[in-house]
């Protein structure tokens, strides 16, 4: 990721121009995904693809399924859940670690619960560009306890991308992208986060409910999506008597045509297509999907 110089005083808060509230839905096989970034109302928010905090328990999952053309980040907020790929990568990330696969040209993957109970997590779908879209799958997992922490005068935060309170994530994005966990403890907690002035930029509330750009506007309370409009930076309010948590996601536009066909993301209509016959007969990219099934996803198929 290019440096982005951000100043430490925000200059010109950014306020709150749209807001949702991510209904449940159902997705994989009996999952439940509130979504909120990817739906009707919001197809996209350059370059962000989709946004789901998502809740599974066994044996539902996210049985194999492929993807072409972006990243996804997986962030688990509770429980655990294992992966598996056709390329033999298989491992299991667990409450506050992070996946950041890049699917590039191709990949075709499971993710099934690792644990008893309930498994939560965010997944968020981060587009790429045109010269990245076709490169080779890599991965980046980071366990909880390297993730960097920062915290001070009521506030903490998780640096999963980009930079927060003069502490930096070792995360590298191929588009530009800042992923911050904040959270607020009770009473008049005050937060100001820098934000590049020419990224699109988004609130997730977690839980509790806080004041976001103006502290004369209404709080905003959990599974809100909350887009941000032009500005340097955020400030935050928790003016409640319960903690607040909630991400702050940003990321540098793409500007580039988006041609989105299910788990494809390409620029035009006849990629789209062409992805569609790769993945069908198993070519460029898609050539160890002709024998391969995850484990997790059989055992699925058999409890269904």
């Amino acid at each position: 990721m290019p440096e982005t110089k951000l100043s430490d005083v925000v200059r010109e808060p950014r306020t709150v121009v749209r807001k949702f509230l991510a209904r449940p839905q159902h997705e994989g096989v009996g999952a439940i995904v509130r979504r909120s970034i990817g739906r009707f109302e919001l197809k996209y928010f350059d370059p962000f693809l989709v946004l789901d905090e998502f809740s599974v328990a066994a044996p539902a999952g996210f049985p194999d399924h492929p993807h072409r053309g972006f990243e996804t980040v997986t962030y688990m907020l509770q429980g655990a859940v294992t992966h598996e790929d056709f390329e033999g990568h298989k491992g299991t990330i667990e409450a506050g670690d992070l996946q950041w696969m890049t699917a590039g040209r191709g990949i075709v993957h499971s993710e099934m619960p690792a644990a008893h109970g309930t498994q939560t997590g965010l997944q968020l779908w981060i587009n790429l560009s045109a010269k990245h879209k076709m490169i080779e799958p890599k991965y980046q997992e980071i366990t909880s306890k390297d993730i960097a922490e920062a915290t001070k005068d009521g506030v903490s935060v998780r640096v999963i991308a980009g930079e927060a309170m003069g502490i930096k994530s070792p995360v590298y994005t191929r588009t530009p992208t800042m992923y911050l966990d904040f959270s607020l403890k009770p009473g008049t907690t005050h937060l100001q986060q820098p934000i590049p002035e020419t990224w699109n930029a988004f609130v997730y509330v977690l839980e509790g409910e806080g004041v976001f750009g103006n502290p004369k506007s209404s709080p905003t309370t959990a599974h809100h999506l909350l887009l941000l409009g032009s500005g340097d930076g955020l400030e935050v309010w928790n003016k409640s008597s319960k903690p607040l948590r909630f991400i702050l996601v940003g990321g540098e536009p793409l500007g580039e045509p988006v041609v989105q066909f299910g788990p494809f993301v390409m620029n035009t209509q006849e990629e789209i297509d062409r992805t569609i016959e790769d993945y069908e007969n198993c070519i460029n990219g898609f050539e160890k999907a002709m024998h391969w099934r995850s484990e997790s996803g059989l055992s699925l198929v058999d409890d269904y």
